[in-house]
């Protein structure tokens, strides 16, 4: 069958002979077939007569050959189906099949030495098989800004620690958490109020702390025992101990300090000491500016402690951690994080950990730690926030010694290595202190505090 010729609506017959569609006039007309003459009449054979030929039904293989306009409407349409359903197949189905078996990959990054992470992430692994989470140990130094460059560029972490005091700075960056991994309410009742000033923002939760850590008061319990000495609970009791366990050379020059305050560069944590006492003077640490008073008695009593014949502490001295951990610092304030620190610089150093000395009435200490959040940037936020809503499941590792519950954070952090709003606050901090130990006035280091602080916090605020 000829195919161009189907639309037509032609049938073509076999080669053979046929009379089919010709009139019984065109029959009549045509020759009658000869007689012989010679056959003599009765006997019985008569000429064979000619019938007219009849317009029967065409046969059947015939009548099904034809194709009617419905029949082209039909097959149209079942054409099309085939078409759209392949294309949906393979536009929709067959992508989100292979989506589906594919192994996302998450970049987690820490700066801590977590000691149970690799029992976490097997865990979380062996619940959700199809996503990988690679853990990163970070350097502290620069690690803030490494954040902010990676995540810029499309290398960054899927998920990351960051410092309490940091969501200023990357505001950019931290993606707000959605209610079906943490709602305001739950956050509200599972962690201390310190974090909620920290990670809630206009409304939106941008980190999960996962540990808490609070400024403390270490003391060398050999030192201690020989003296007859407690650890002091208030600052008057604190002066008196730090004097007592100071001892001096025959020229004035400390051997063993008594306590590691006064100076700057070369305490450990001096940022958070200094925090320590503006809170307990009831400095806003959110603006210094409202308490100008406060900030000069808190920045007098500090350095006292470096000054004068009756001091416990010299900038000629080590580092307050080292100076500790060698056993010739009495009392020194720290973090819980600073243990192994300690540890591995004189295992045999025996130590006790206590709350930090309080004014009357104020309990307050200050806190400083890394929650964990999830970046804006990733490709993967899905698999992050999922991570992340395991995370906050483990529950709080509460490393304050009952003193979360009253500790405020500040942005005068030391050892955070942001170059941003601590390191400037911090830039800040140390001239004022150290204009006193030259000889300046506490009101007037009090003054170039405030503004210090006034002109960092206006470079950072989000622009409106």
């Amino acid at each position: 069958m000829d195919e161009k010729n189907i639309f037509k609506g032609q049938v073509f017959q076999s080669s053979s002979e046929s009379t089919v569609g010709q009139s019984p006039s065109d029959a009549q007309s045509s020759e009658p077939a000869s007689v012989d003459q010679s056959v003599p009449p009765g006997s019985g054979l008569q000429p064979p007569s000619v019938e007219e030929p009849t317009l029967g039904p065409p046969p059947a293989e015939v009548r099904g050959s034809g194709f009617s306009m419905s029949n082209i409407i039909k097959f149209l349409i079942g054409l099309f189906a085939i078409v759209l359903l392949v294309f949906v197949l393979f536009s929709f189905v067959i992508p989100n099949i292979n989506k589906k078996e594919q192994k996302v990959e998450l970049s987690y990054w820490d700066v801590s030495d977590n000691l149970e992470i690799k029992t976490v992430l097997s865990d979380f692994e062996k619940q959700n098989p199809n996503i990988k989470v690679n853990y990163v140990k970070q350097d502290i130094k620069d690690y803030k800004d490494r954040i902010v460059a990676r995540s810029k560029n499309g290398t960054g972490p899927d998920i990351f620690r960051f410092h309490n005091t940091w969501v200023l700075q990357l505001s950019d960056i931290l993606l707000p958490i959605p209610s079906d991994v943490m709602t305001k309410d739950n956050f509200n009742k599972t962690f201390y109020s310190v974090t909620k000033h920290d990670l809630i923002k206009n409304g939106a939760i941008y980190g999960i702390p996962l540990d808490i850590d609070t400024l403390s008061l270490f003391v060398n319990s050999q030192m201690f025992k020989d003296a007859s000495l407690s650890a002091p609970t208030n600052w008057n009791d604190f002066i008196t101990t730090a004097r007592s366990l100071t001892l001096k050379d025959q020229n004035g020059k400390i051997k063993t300090a008594g306590a590691s305050l006064g100076t700057f560069d070369n305490i450990t944590h001096a940022p958070d000491v200094v925090s320590l006492l503006f809170v307990q003077d009831s400095v806003n640490l959110d603006d210094i500016s409202q308490t100008k008073g406060r900030v000069s008695d808190a920045l007098g009593f500090y350095t006292a402690f470096a000054l004068s014949d009756g001091s416990v502490w010299d900038a000629t001295l080590d580092a307050s951690i080292l100076a500790f951990s060698k056993g010739n610092l009495a009392m020194y304030f720290g973090y819980y994080r600073d243990i192994p620190t300690i540890k591995s610089a004189n295992p045999n150093l025996a130590f006790d950990v206590v709350s930090v000395p309080h004014l009357a009435g104020q309990n307050q200490t200050i806190s400083s730690y890394y929650p964990v959040g999830v970046s804006i940037k990733s490709k993967h936020q899905k698999e992050a926030l999922l991570f992340l809503k395991y995370l906050s499941q483990k529950g709080l590792v509460d490393n304050s010694k009952g003193q979360a519950k009253d500790a405020a954070s500040s942005y005068f952090s030391g050892e955070t290595f942001d170059n941003g709003v601590n390191s400037q606050m911090n830039s800040h901090l140390l001239n004022a202190t150290n204009s006193i130990l030259a000889g300046g006035s506490p009101d007037s280091a009090a003054d170039n505090l405030i503004l210090g602080f006034s002109q960092v916090l206006n470079q950072f605020a989000p622009k409106k």
